[in-house]
Parts: structure tokens; C-alpha cells; sequence
């Protein structure tokens, strides 16, 4: 209810129309029977047509009246649900955009995702059941209990009976439904990731021919989720009849007692009708409230899990007056640098140390898992280091306003990402005010311009959803020009042209070579023939660096890195 009660007060017009609208709505429901009873009883009982045309007057403009408020409640509850839905998945999103990589991984991305829409979408019903029930059943009950006793206090005793019985079902069917709804909720996060990984991983699955075995497990996930929503339903779904047939026992004993009332005169036809109309809005109205504690636990579970993200406090955050401006430009420093993941044990990185400067290119090679990718990653804060400092530019990053510091970079991830869209759009994600020439002056030294000429809309072509209608080599090559129109302090190629073939690649870094002569490049490689003529190279195993030089220098210094070589490359090529 917290969670909520906060968004509404963004609406509290519309609330009071809310309120206005429920009046309304309880006048009709409530006036009619009791001008039916009067019609009934002085008008039809005594043969005034008179009067009956004058209450039939009264009851018309009532409806009209009830019609309105009708409407009028319709519309502010679902705009005033809506909304708070649209600004509770808004809220989500920008909270999403502040998480490091830490938080990503704690939640994980198909329960990120369900929280922003399934969850999102079970606060809407209870918020839309809520503003048309919470207000308008206890005024009906109450009134409705009142003109009950006030026709018949006799008969009045049928609903203190029924009532209770009620009420002890609401609170079994609450109780019971919280745990199912968590359960439910978090069976619905596992068939999201299935699905997800599923799809996004379809080649291969399809290459080890596993169609079968994925099928089982999605079913088996499948079966547990509909399994707990089958027994959640059926909870639901009992309540109702239940209600009717308390109803319907009320109404017989109603008609049973009344019968003999009516016989000795102590009550009058029309007032049987309208005790059965008032008593069928008393239940009703406890039915219909009931209906949002049935909710309730269910948009609890809901509202707690969309909590929990919004109260996550990201570990990487820009610092209040963050540093924006630096007098060096072109440098980058680490000191003693250690880093263990949040969730690790073990330090992934160990004491590294080294200086790339401006026109350097500095490379870094080493075996799967020495820890290339993670050293890179701590530059643009992905995440931060657990021991030592980065600098940039003499400042350490943690000082640095976040988006000035990522302003300063140009980073080409190792799994290449394009957006749906166009292709000038993708590369105007580096830089948004991007101009056509820009555009296209990137795109050459990307070595991406030839391929896009060819296509009918060149620039314009579309790029569909994760870049599936573009090779391996094309989307390295729109990443890299994405980068390079951002005209960045610091390059930074996470093992970013492994899809190239090898004239492409001279190609390329003969162009990025004209292109960074002011820049720092920081290259990830796998290739040892892609890093021949970096200035450094940096040779890391197991999280430490065993060896820093030249590739001459460290052919005959580093054993690790000559193994490399003379598995990459030939005698003749060593000996260049």
C-alpha cells in the first residue's frame, strides 16, 4: 500500500472526482429500491397512477445521475491506475539505467523484467479494483445495513448471520493466496530466463541439436508455473460461488419468514423488496471488498519486489561535484590495482601497475580467464576497484562525474550490441548531434562504408533487433565506428576485431592508427598478429601481470608470451 499511496498523490484531482463519482454511483443503486418499495406500496397497492409518474420522474433522474457517476468512476480509476502504472515502470527504468553490473547480476535480467511488466501490471488491477471498491462498498454496506434495519429489524438478523461467514472466507482465501502469489511471482522470473536464453541462444541450440531437451525444460518450468497459478485461481475462483450460495440461503430464509410477517400485516409488500434489494447490496458490497483483500496479497508480493529494486542503492555512483574538467588530457595510470568481484572470494585482478599516455597504444594478451576483460572493464567504472586506484588524466575515476568520465571513452565491448533502428542511428549512439560527414568519415575508417554503400538504403538501411540482419564482421565494424564518431580521449577494444578477416584488420588499424594519434588505445587481443606494433603490451596469466615490453622485447623476456607466439605464428614471422 506504501508503494502506492506515493504515486497517488501525483493525482489527487482526480481522486476527489474519484470520491465525487462513488456518491453518484451509491445514490442510484441505493435510491431506486427504495422508490421501488414507495411505488409499490402507495402507488400501485392504491391505484395512484399520479404518483407513480412522479416517482417514476424521481427514479429516472436518479438513473441519469447514477449513469454519470458510472462513467465518471470508470474513467478516474483506470486513468489514475494506469498512470501509476506507467510511472511505477518509468521509475523502474531509471533506476535500472544506475545499476553497475553488480546489481544486474544480483537480480538478474528475466526478474528485471518481469518486475517492470508483470508486476507493474498486478499493481494496476489492484489499484483499478481499489479506487472503484475501497470508498464505494463500506458506504453501500453501511447504508445499505442501516435502510435493512430500519425496514425490518426482525428479518435484519438473516444478514448478522450470513455476514461472518463472509468475512472467515475472506481471511482463509488471503492467507492462503500470499504464499502462492510469491511463489507464482518467482516461477514466473525462471520461465522469462528460459525463454530468454532460449531465444537468444537458439543457433546453438539448434547446432547441438538440443530442440528436445530445451523443449522439456521449458515445459517442466511451464508445468510448475501453471501448476501454482491453477491452484491461485481455483482459490480465487471459489470465493464467488461461495457468496452466492450464502446469498441465496439468506434470500430463502428472507422469504421464509416474511412470508408469515406479510400474513399478520407487519410488513408490506414493496418493503420485502427493497429488504431484499438492501440486503443483495450488503453482501454484494462485502463480496466486492472482499475481492481487494483477495487481491491484496498478490499485489503485495508484487509491490515488494518492485520496492526492492527501487530501494537498491547501486554500488557505482556519481559523486556529489564530481570532477568535469582535467588540465591533462590523454593519460591512464594504474597503481597497485586489485579487484575481486562482489560476489567472489578471490581476487580476479592482482597488483597491476602501468601508464598508457596519449599516441600510445597499449595492448593487453594472456590466456582465457587471465582476467583481460575484467582489468578494461574497472576503467569506465563498471565496476571499482577493491584495492589501488585508476587515474585518468591524473584524477582517480571515483572522482569523476560518471558521465563526464564515459564521455571520455570509447569503448568497443568484446559481444558486439546494436540497437533496432537504422544504421545511422547506431552509430549516432556515440555521438547524438552526429553530422552526416562525421557519420560517414567514421564509417571509413571502420572499414564499414563499403558494405553500407551497397545496401539500397545505405544509411537509412534498418538494423533489426540485436543486429541479426548484420554478419559478425559488420557489427564489430558499426561498433568500432560508433566509437570512433565520439572522437573519444581513450579507445578501448575489447578483443573487438576477432570477426575480421586479416586484410580487413591491417586495413582498419591503419586507419585507427591515422585516427588515435591523440588518443590513448587500449586493445584487448587474442591475436597476437593484431599486436605487433603496439608501443606496450601488457602480458597478464591468472589475474597478475607475468610481462610488459614490445613484442621483440617480450619474446625473449616473458616464456608466457613466447608460447603464444609460437603457437600463433610462424618462424618467419618471429623472426621479423
Amino acid at each position: 500500500m506504501k508503494l502506492i499511496l506515493s504515486y497517488l498523490k501525483h493525482y489527487k484531482l482526480l481522486v476527489l472526482l474519484n470520491i465525487i463519482s462513488v456518491f453518484g454511483f451509491a445514490l442510484v443503486e441505493l435510491g431506486i429500491p427504495t422508490i421501488m418499495a414507495k411505488i409499490i406500496d402507495n402507488g400501485i397497492a392504491t391505484n395512484n397512477t399520479t404518483y407513480i409518474y412522479q416517482m417514476g420522474i424521481v427514479m429516472a433522474v436518479i438513473s441519469v445521475v447514477g449513469v454519470l457517476g458510472t462513467i465518471l468512476l470508470g474513467y478516474c480509476s483506470s486513468k489514475i491506475s494506469s498512470s501509476i502504472t506507467r510511472d511505477i515502470r518509468n521509475d523502474i527504468f531509471r533506476k535500472v539505467q544506475d545499476f553497475s553490473h553488480s546489481e544486474y547480476d544480483a537480480f538478474g535480467v528475466s526478474s528485471m523484467i518481469t518486475r517492470t511488466t508483470n508486476d507493474a501490471f498486478q499493481i494496476l488491477q489492484f489499484t483499478n479494483t481499489l479506487l472503484r471498491t475501497a470508498l464505494l462498498t463500506p458506504i453501500m454496506f453501511l447504508v445499505s445495513l442501516v435502510m435493512i434495519v430500519k425496514t425490518s429489524l426482525a428479518l435484519s438478523g438473516v444478514l448478522a448471520i450470513t455476514v461472518p461467514f463472509i468475512i472467515l472466507g475472506v481471511i482463509v482465501i488471503a492467507k492462503l493466496s500470499g504464499p502462492l502469489s510469491e511463489t507464482q511471482q518467482k516461477r514466473l522470473d525462471k520461465l522469462n530466463r528460459i525463454s530468454r536464453e532460449n531465444l537468444t541462444g537458439i543457433r546453438v541450440i539448434r547446432a547441438f541439436g538440443n530442440d528436445d531437451h530445451e523443449n522439456e525444460r521449458f515445459a517442466h518450468t511451464n508445468e510448475d508455473y501453471a501448476g501454482v497459478s491453477k491452484k491461485l485461481h481455483k482459490l480465487m475462483a471459489a470465493s464467488q460461488p461461495t457468496f452466492f450460495f450464502l446469498l441465496n440461503l439468506a434470500i430463502i430464509a428472507i422469504f421464509w419468514v416474511s412470508s408469515q410477517m406479510i400474513n399478520v400485516g407487519i410488513l408490506q409488500v414493496g418493503e420485502l423488496v427493497a429488504f431484499i434489494e438492501y440486503l443483495f447490496h450488503a453482501m454484494f458490497s462485502i463480496m466486492l471488498f472482499s475481492m481487494v483483500f483477495i487481491m491484496y496479497p498478490k499485489a503485495q508480493v508484487s509491490a515488494n519486489r518492485i520496492q526492492e529494486l527501487l530501494n537498491a542503492k547501486p554500488l557505482i555512483v556519481s559523486p556529489e561535484n564530481g570532477v568535469k574538467e582535467t588540465k591533462e588530457q590523454g593519460l591512464v595510470e594504474f597503481d597497485h590495482v586489485t579487484f575481486t568481484y562482489p560476489d567472489g572470494e578471490e581476487p580476479v585482478l592482482r597488483d597491476i601497475s602501468f601508464t598508457a599516455k596519449k599516441g600510445q597504444t597499449v595492448a593487453f594478451i594472456g590466456s582465457t580467464g587471465s582476467g583481460k576483460s575484467t582489468l578494461i572493464n574497472l576503467i569506465p567504472r563498471f565496476y571499482d576497484v577493491t584495492e589501488g586506484s585508476i587515474k585518468i588524466d591524473g584524477v582517480d575515476v571515483r572522482d569523476y562525474d560518471l558521465k563526464i568520465l564515459r564521455n571520455k571513452i570509447g569503448f568497443i565491448p568484446q559481444k558486439t550490441r546494436l540497437f533496432t533502428g537504422t544504421i545511422a542511428n547506431n552509430i549516432k549512439f556515440g555521438k547524438k548531434d552526429a553530422t552526416q560527414e562525421e557519420i560517414k568519415h567514421s564509417t571509413k575508417v571502420a572499414q564499414a562504408y563499403p558494405f553500407i554503400k551497397r545496401k539500397p538504403k545505405q544509411f537509412e538501411e534498418p538494423i533489426s533487433e540485436g543486429g541479426a540482419n548484420m554478419s559478425g564482421g559488420q557489427k564489430q565494424r558499426l561498433s568500432i565506428a560508433r566509437a570512433v564518431v565520439r572522437k573519444p580521449e581513450i579507445y578501448i577494444f575489447d578483443d573487438s576485431f576477432s570477426a575480421l578477416d586479416f586484410k580487413t584488420d591491417a586495413t582498419l588499424r591503419a586507419k585507427l592508427k591515422e585516427e588515435t594519434e591523440e588518443s590513448v588505445v587500449l586493445i584487448v587481443a587474442q591475436r597476437i598478429g593484431s599486436i605487433l606494433e603496439a608501443d606496450k603490451i601488457i602480458v597478464l596469466n591468472e589475474g597478475e601481470v607475468v610481462g610488459i615490453g614490445t613484442h621483440s622485447e617480450l619474446l625473449n623476456t616473458c616464456q608466457i608470451y613466447n608460447e603464444i607466439a609460437l603457437s600463433q605464428l610462424t618462424k618467419e614471422e618471429l623472426m621479423q
